[in-house]
């Protein structure tokens, strides 16, 4: 949640409010589940680590003043290697959902390269696990063990492309009414 945030921020600067909004939208029916005060437990933990700094913004005559939220540049150089993670697999999409969504929204990296990246590191390892298991003797339970951890692995490759369905027709309708 912590990297969604500050990739959010990445865009521009917001307050918790307008945040925990786009992350709810990013996320679509997941997200209805978010607690409001996720985000600003998550921005008040931000701003301690020097990842994020606030100031108070005038507020409207019927709202109190608000705190915009802002990334340093220790914020940004830990978004940008949060985009570049290609660490998997996780047990939440929702993260990576995230990513896909942040990086478009700040136009932070191109959420095909990132979906590419994935694969890549997936293939990587459904090879490693294929590998393993024809080692295993046939009933072996580390056999059972490593084919569903191919099973997974498939499954998970199967989901980046439809991610990569989606953003590809993203970019290519943005392009066209570019």
């Amino acid at each position: 949640m912590q990297d969604a945030v500050l990739a959010m921020l990445a865009k521009e600067p917001s307050h918790g409010y307008l945040l925990r909004e786009r992350l709810r939208k990013a996320l679509g029916p997941l997200g209805e589940s978010m607690n409001a005060g996720q985000v600003y437990v998550t921005l008040a933990r931000l701003e301690k680590q020097g990842l994020v700094a606030s100031e108070r913004a005038d507020g409207l005559p019927d709202r109190p003043d608000r705190k915009v939220y802002a990334l340093t540049p220790a914020g940004q150089q830990r978004v940008a290697a949060w985009l570049g993670e290609v660490s998997w697999p996780k047990p939440n999409l929702a993260e990576f959902h995230l990513k896909l969504a942040a990086a478009a929204a700040g136009r932070l990296a191109d959420p095909v390269e990132l979906v590419d990246a994935q694969r890549r590191e997936l293939l990587r390892r459904l090879g490693e696990a294929q590998r393993a298991l024809l080692a295993e003797p046939d009933g072996s339970t580390a056999g059972l063990l490593l084919e569903g951890v191919a099973l997974r692995l498939q499954a998970d490759l199967r989901w980046l492309e439809a991610c990569e369905r989606v953003w590809s027709k993203i970019a290519d309708d943005e392009s066209e009414g570019a």
